[in-house]
């Protein structure tokens, strides 16, 4: 009896969903705010009656906005099963029949309705014209959306599908719904570029033109002149990804498994570069080995040569986008150095293995989902890049920067800038491709739901050298260009005048002590404070989606796992500024109308950033034994319990690494930053790329320093918050640590 009680009882998931989208409907605005969705002005200005903050049903009540009444019938739908086991047909069926009327009739009409009315001439002729617009959504509909999607998968669970877990194939409907709307479908929309005439017409034979350019695939290399730029991008690609892992490898070996007394300064000194405006990194580069620079004159002085302009091309791209993108492997690295089992490793020395034999044949093998992860973040970030390219490129051209020149240069080329992102979407993709062969099937689970009260063993002294010299010489070299870089924000003109000054952070950060009250008055401020808001939200909502993403990936069986997995990637691997572009060209528009708005900032960090959560949380979970999900499954838990309680507190590397690296990149971000950024939402980046432009680099050069301390500042609460994995119960020492 109470197991048919039980199963008679409505889910409360249910309920909250059905009330969602009654809420959606009549309570909340449906259209879009004009201030954007985070002004709450229209409480006390009209609402519910005026037409721009009204819900939907009072816009339909009102006799206005008439297509939106249908959706009545799938809201009220719902309300036939409540009450009814899952196990009965019906309600399977009504859920699925309601979600997906519901939703699709919201994204129909929000895709036949536009800005003039009607988008399609066939349904001017079929309906005649309208004489009304419709707005991009806002809280109203976005709420109704998903409340009809939640409902939708709650009745293909229902149906039996991945043995019926509701938070499983919801999470995986949602993270696909909102893949599709902010990645392939801007993404799509750019490309479609690649096959469109001058006159607005679509023709292949475009296309086959601009990508047989001789800019993009000439060989001019072997016969000394200058490379195509897909050939150029993809060995700097390969060079970077190796030589990231590389470093990132040691500086996580000397942070894990060494004796090194200053760990902690190393594993900040790492991360600086990370959090660092890319042309900053650029500019102190420039400074320190360019044609005037102070190492290059010193040198050529005492070599008696004359100073050469080697920086620009090759190796200052390679040794700048070295510096910029090292810190990603070593927090991908860390995570995965820190995961393997003690036990493992100890196993193998009780069977007289020493040292080195350990390292080479247990330790190195179980990190190989990080060390393919790194590489392939390594290959991605420096195809992708622009910023650096964009100043020490020279004569060295790459595909970002075509991109670039493609889109914001006189030409105005959307087709060959498609054209170009094809091309790097392929190198990328088949870098993940190949990644995917070198890790075959094999099981790198090393932790188990079995107590460890063991030890990681220090690296054997024949690898500790070179890694030791490795990383603390690349370590302070980091130091210097930093050292440059604070600097040049206390001197009148860098490299002209050195007379030490505070002026520039005055200029920027004054404040003022009024009887009202504080008063920000630096020129910066204001830029200052929008950037860190959008970061702080952005960044724990990239953590969550890259993390119930991974966790899909590594733990559930489904059909389209694989495109499921490619589409999480997609917007890592296109650059900046075609997310940008793409983003302006997709969202400018109804149905979802958000250009101008921070929200179009908060979505575009989520989805660039995304990426990293997802490889770092799949490179750490790939470690985690199933047997621990089935073990809490045995003992009653559901999905969402097993990971919330279990899988999330062993992640805490991976939630780490996902949380510094989209706050970091959202208070530093430059390519799609520069097309998305609006008066009333300005960001850090587009601020000191306006003040070089108007050769103030010493205002530039000391808020990207105070952005670097704040950053540090974040970097070191995070961790604290989030803690780490202690798996072993002991020190090197072998003493047991206290609870």
């Amino acid at each position: 009896m109470h197991s048919v009680s039980a199963e008679k009882t409505t889910h409360p998931v249910l309920i909250f969903w059905i009330l969602a989208g009654w809420v959606g409907f009549c309570l909340l605005p449906w259209y879009m705010l004009e201030d954007g969705l985070w002004s709450f002005e229209w409480l006390i200005d009209g609402y519910p009656f005026d037409e721009d903050y009204a819900p939907a049903a009072f816009l339909v009540g009102q006799g206005e906005k008439l297509w939106l009444a249908p959706l009545l019938i799938p809201l009220a739908l719902p309300f036939l099963v409540l009450g009814r086991p899952k196990s009965d047909p019906l309600y399977a069926r009504v859920l699925v029949l309601s979600g997906a009327l519901g939703f699709g009739w919201l994204v129909a009409q929000g895709f036949g309705i536009g800005i003039r009315g009607f988008n399609y001439d066939w349904l001017k002729a079929l309906f005649g014209d309208l004489g009304d617009r419709q707005f991009g959504m806002g809280y109203g509909a976005m709420i109704c959306a998903s409340a009809f999607l939640f409902l939708f998968t709650q009745g293909i669970a229902a149906r039996g599908a991945i043995n019926g877990d509701v938070f499983v194939v919801s999470a995986i409907g949602g993270v696909i719904a909102i893949v599709t709307a902010f990645v392939f479908f801007p993404i799509a929309k750019m490309l479609f570029a690649a096959f469109i005439t001058e006159e607005g017409a679509y023709s292949v034979s475009v296309f086959i033109s601009k990508f047989f350019d001789d800019r993009l695939w000439g060989l001019g290399c072997l016969a000394g002149a200058r490379c195509g730029a897909a050939w150029n991008s993809l060995f700097l690609a390969i060079a970077v990804g190796l030589i990231t892992t590389v470093l990132g490898l040691a500086f996580a070996l000397v942070v894990t498994r060494s004796g090194f007394r200053h760990k902690r300064a190393l594993r900040a000194l790492t991360v600086l570069p990370i959090i660092t405006p890319p042309f900053v990194i650029g500019l102190a580069l420039i400074l320190l080995f360019g044609l005037s620079g102070t190492i290059t004159v010193f040198f050529a002085e005492l070599l008696g040569v004359q100073p050469t302009r080697w920086l620009y091309g090759l190796p200052g791209v390679l040794i700048a986008q070295t510096l910029a993108f090292t810190p990603i492997a070593f927090l991908v690295l860390i995570g995965v150095v820190e995961g393997v089992s003690p036990s493992m490793e100890e196993a193998a020395q009780t069977l007289r293995a020493n040292k080195w034999q350990t390292f080479r044949t247990v330790s190195l093998p179980l990190m190989r989902p990080g060390l393919a992860n790194a590489f392939l973040l390594g290959f991605i970030e420096s195809m992708a890049d622009f910023g650096n390219p964009l100043v020490l490129g020279g004569n060295f051209d790459v595909l970002s920067t075509e991109i670039f020149f493609a889109i914001v240069g006189a030409q105005y080329d959307q087709g060959r800038a498609a054209v170009l992102a094809m091309v790097l979407l392929f190198f990328t993709l088949s870098a993940f491709y190949a990644q995917r062969v070198w890790l075959g099937k094999k099981s790198y689970t090393t932790v188990t739901g079995k107590g460890d009260a063991g030890v990681h063993p220090l690296i054997p002294t024949g690898l500790a050298i070179p890694v030791m010299i490795i990383a603390l010489g690349w370590a302070l070299f980091t130091a210097i260009v930093y050292a440059m870089i604070v600097y040049g924000s206390v001197v009148e003109l860098w490299g002209v005048n050195n007379s030490l000054t505070f002026k520039h952070y005055v200029t920027a950060f004054s404040v003022r002590f009024e009887d009202e009250g504080i008063r920000w008055t630096g020129a910066a401020w204001d830029s200052f404070w929008t950037t860190i808001m959008i970061a702080a939200i952005a960044a724990p909502l990239t953590a969550a989606v890259g993390l119930v993403t991974a966790y899909l990936l590594t733990r559930q069986d489904f059909a389209g796992k694989n495109a499921f997995e490619f589409g999480t990637m997609l917007s890592f691997a296109i650059p900046g500024t075609v997310i940008g572009v793409s983003y302006i060209l997709a969202f400018n528009v109804p149905p979802i109308e958000i250009t101008g708005t921070g929200v179009i900032l908060v979505i575009s960090f989520i989805f660039r950033n995304m990426p990293v959560g997802v490889r770092a949380g799949i490179a750490s979970m790939s470690q985690l034994d199933r047997s621990l999900d089935e073990s809490s499954l045995t003992l009653g838990a559901n999905s969402w319990q097993t990971f919330r309680r279990i899988i999330l507190p062993l992640l805490r590397p991976a939630i780490l690494a996902a949380l510094v690296y989209s706050f970091v990149r959202a208070m530093t971000a430059i390519s799609a930053v520069i097309f998305l950024v609006s008066a009333n939402y300005d960001m850090a980046t587009s601020y000191i790329i306006g003040r070089v432009e108007n050769n103030d680099y010493g205002l530039a050069i000391a808020y990207s320093t105070t952005l670097i301390f704040v950053m540090l500042a974040a970097v070191g609460l995070l961790q604290l918050l989030v803690g780490r994995v202690q798996i072993g119960r002991r020190t090197l020492h072998g003493t047991e640590k206290s609870p």
